[in-house]
């Protein structure tokens, strides 16, 4: 149970959000959602890191 992938379950949740954004307060809501999620996103980052590192978050297929 403690190798739960929370990528793609955090990745589901924004996209309720900015969907729900979307559909209720319209555009302007929408991408108001859009770029505070990002910003919140970074600040989370460098928070954590120290850093601004976004390598990570691609996938690597080999």
């Amino acid at each position: 149970m403690n190798n739960i992938q929370w990528m793609p379950i955090i990745g589901m949740a924004v996209g309720i959000v900015l969907g729900l954004a979307g559909a209720f307060g319209g555009l302007g809501a929408f991408l108001l959602v859009l770029v505070l999620g990002a910003v919140g996103f970074l600040i989370g980052r460098i928070a954590e890191t120290g850093e601004i590192d976004l390598s990570g978050l691609s996938v690597r297929r080999k």
